[in-house]
């Protein structure tokens, strides 16, 4: 079933080796699932990981009573479905579970840029507990060398400049926070590569003549968090 919704993102399904790189490098300190669990704690209770891509994430989620992730991609579906987690077909709009299943959802870099996305909010909302957490994980485009990266490029317009996004949670209710993190890749050959299939050439290499020999960068995040 193809998902009307649905928009192939290149940058993991064409280079899915290295966007494991990309997931590894991520977080090294624990800041942000730190500021997550604090967010919504999923230890013994039910979660939804929207968007799971190929299942990464959901191991991390052990301690929870269940860990499912949605994925429209049908190639990554498999490869997740090849991980061994539990990860089913479906997308923001369409959730093949009823109503009042999930105590949490979890949206990394999902679906959810403002203003277009009301639907899949609403389709959350059905699925979570009354009392469940929604947590969207989003970039900020104001703090972080990353932040810098994305006001020089252009790919990142359809995502938005931060303010669009912030006033569209804000008049739903949604507690915005801000975490300072990094990614720390490998090596610099690898940090270069993982940036290259997040921005165009020239935006790299000029971060790359920038910063030579670097193999972290710092990078900010915002999450926004609606109970139902």
């Amino acid at each position: 079933m193809t998902h009307p919704d649905f928009v192939r993102a290149t940058n993991i399904a064409d280079n899915v080796d290295l966007y494991e790189r990309e997931n590894e490098a991520v977080d090294p300190e624990g800041l942000l699932w730190r500021a997550i669990r604090d967010e919504a704690d999923w230890s013994g209770r039910t979660l939804l990981d929207l968007g799971c891509g190929t299942g990464f994430w959901l191991p991390r989620y052990s301690d929870a009573a269940r860990a499912v992730g949605v994925e429209p991609d049908p190639d990554l579906l498999r490869l997740a479905e090849r991980r061994g987690v539990e990860a089913v077909a479906g997308s923001a709009e369409n959730l093949p579970f009823p109503d009042d299943s999930f105590d949490v959802v979890h949206a990394r870099f999902a679906y959810f840029w403002p203003p277009h996305c009301e639907a899949g909010r609403r389709e959350v909302l059905r699925v979570l507990k009354p009392g469940g957490r929604l947590v969207v994980i989003d970039n900020d485009h104001r703090r972080g060398q990353f932040a810098e990266l994305l006001a020089a490029s252009p790919w990142a317009e359809a995502q938005g400049r931060g303010e669009v996004t912030d006033e569209w949670w804000a008049s739903r209710g949604a507690a915005r926070r801000e975490i300072l993190s990094s990614w720390e890749a490998a090596t610099p050959e690898e940090l270069e590569s993982i940036l290259r299939i997040e921005f165009p050439a020239d935006v790299v290499d000029d971060w790359v003549a920038g910063n030579p020999g670097a193999s972290r960068i710092s990078y900010g995040y915002v999450l926004f968090t609606t109970e139902k």
